[in-house]
């Protein structure tokens, strides 16, 4: 069993959030895909979708880099779309680790800074400014850079399953329908991993 080195895990991290991750994160900011319960309209304007599309974009390009990985945008009928990723273990047999996060947005709202605003993605030293980056867009990158992390060292994990839903911020009401879909995908979890606050 391989170490974790720290040293080796910091360069990695600095360097895939500051050349690979931040950079789709801004453009992830400037995409105003609203929750559905502050945008009924949010399938036909398209945005949700567009989120979508930036998110699968950047993992396909990475799932190399976790060797049998896979990767599905579910759709169940009248309901936000859920970006599914599997990512074959290479250690602890059996044991399936989830990991949770959402790409939809709160609204715009006031008080927004001079220069600054929901959908204007502002850099500042190490600080993005704009909707959603933190609540929740992080997330997916999150996941899968800590992946990448662990296989750029040989370091064995258990399989991860990550879920990435659309409708948190108005309650998770499709999160449930999507959960019974995929059971059987999912298999028994042993551990949630929710990378946002009182999700679920």
């Amino acid at each position: 069993m391989t170490d974790l080195s720290q040293p080796a895990l910091q360069t990695f991290t600095d360097a895939i959030w500051s050349d690979e991750i931040v950079p789709t994160l801004v453009e992830y900011v400037a995409i105003p895909n609203k929750s559905p319960s502050f945008e009924p309209q949010w399938k036909a304007l398209g945005h949700m979708d567009k989120a979508v599309e930036l998110f699968v974009a950047w993992a396909k390009a990475r799932l190399e880099r976790l060797p049998g990985a896979t990767l599905t945008v579910e759709q169940l009928p009248g309901r936000t779309p859920l970006i599914f990723i599997d990512v074959p273990g290479t250690a602890r047999a059996g044991e399936t680790v989830l990991l949770y996060g959402h790409l939809d947005k709160q609204p715009e709202m006031t008080g927004w800074a001079e220069g600054k605003g929901p959908w204007i993605p502002v850099l500042e030293g190490d600080k993005l400014y704009g909707r959603g980056g933190a609540d929740d867009g992080y997330a997916m990158f999150g996941a899968l850079g800590a992946l990448m992390a662990l296989r750029e060292q040989n370091v064995p994990h258990a399989r991860a399953v990550v879920v990435i839903e659309a409708s948190e911020e108005s309650g998770s009401p499709d999160l449930p329908a999507y959960m019974d879909a995929l059971s059987e995908r999912i298999g028994n979890v042993s551990l949630v991993v929710c990378l946002d606050s009182a999700s679920i």
